[in-house]
């Protein structure tokens, strides 16, 4: 191959309960991208479109985990990357994860995949330094692998993926406002208690088991977070009459996606999703404040291909 083109799913992070280890993959939401070989050596962006983002390569980025890549095979290949963004930056939705995780898919693929898509995870991450100073796993994860991932290590980096029960469904409003990540990083507190944590610890081995299991109700019962999302639901707007909506009209548990502004929530069936994005909708109708809305299923592939040439 010396062209593909190639779909880059947006991603929820966090899960409410595991902020920068879990993540899950959407399946109808993404960004396009086309990465060709050219006689030129070294990484160049040749267009963008649905955002104003920098054409430098150490300045982007899907250029930065690129490089990233390259470096660590210590080749002089050149590639150009054309990016179709869909996905709306600073929306909590992983905009900058699936720009790098389709960079360093796409490269990887033309070079006859010398790496997995487990092991591309560690390059699209650098791609995440660049857009919010912090080398986490949560987004591009589940963009590469699919499905639900856990990160449950950084050093060493390890990342398990976990199949998603068939029934589950994600609603996820996004208000048009933006959240940069990097200051909603800020806004997080050093520390936590120790009874916050015993909180979290359980929450998130519940959720990981009620994945597992198939068990709705237990998956239900574990989306609560007692350590980020008091401090980030403050930024959304009516973010807790929109939670309490969702579970009125049989969401199994809301959150935050990612570092906001998008709100999600979790349902068995595809009509109970639906059900839950007609009553979000509704609150942020009243408020005269524009919005997007989608209700997907857990994507189990990831990053895919389009078309090759």
């Amino acid at each position: 191959m010396n062209e593909i083109k190639i779909f880059c799913p947006a991603t929820i992070a966090n899960l409410s309960c595991g902020f920068d280890v879990l993540g899950l993959c959407l399946d109808n939401i993404g960004d396009e991208m086309i990465v060709r070989r050219t006689a030129q050596n070294g990484v160049r962006i040749t267009n963008i479109t649905g955002a104003d983002l920098p054409l430098d390569p150490e300045k982007n980025v899907a250029g930065v985990a690129a490089l990233a890549l390259l470096n660590r095979l210590n080749r002089q290949d050149g590639f150009e990357i054309e990016i179709h963004k869909k996905i709306k930056a600073g929306s909590g939705i992983g905009s900058s994860a699936a720009s790098a995780a389709g960079a360093v898919f796409g490269i990887n693929a033309l070079l006859g995949q010398p790496f997995s898509r487990k092991e591309l995870v560690e390059f699209a991450m650098q791609g995440e330094v660049l857009a919010s100073g912090a080398a986490h796993a949560d987004n591009v994860a589940p963009a590469l692998m699919g499905g639900i991932t856990l990160v449950r290590s950084y050093k060493p980096l390890d990342v398990i993926r976990i199949d998603s029960p068939l029934d589950l469904y994600a609603t996820v409003i996004h208000p048009q406002i933006e959240l940069k990540t990097s200051e909603m990083r800020a806004v997080l507190e050093p520390t936590i208690s120790l009874k916050n944590a015993i909180v979290q610890w359980g929450n998130v081995g519940g959720l990981v088991a009620g994945l597992y299991t198939s068990d709705y109700e237990l998956i239900g019962r574990s989306l609560h977070d007692v350590i980020v999302e008091p401090l980030r639901g403050k930024f959304i707007p009516q973010f807790d009459e929109i939670k309490k909506t969702a579970l009125a009209n049989g969401a199994l548990g809301t959150g935050i996606s990612g570092s906001g502004p998008s709100i999600f929530a979790l349902s068995k069936g595809q009509e109970t999703a639906k059900k839950v994005a007609i009553a979000m909708s509704k609150i942020y109708d009243e408020l005269l404040l524009p919005y997007e809305i989608h209700v997907s299923k857990i994507n189990p592939e990831g990053v895919k291909i389009l078309s090759s040439q």
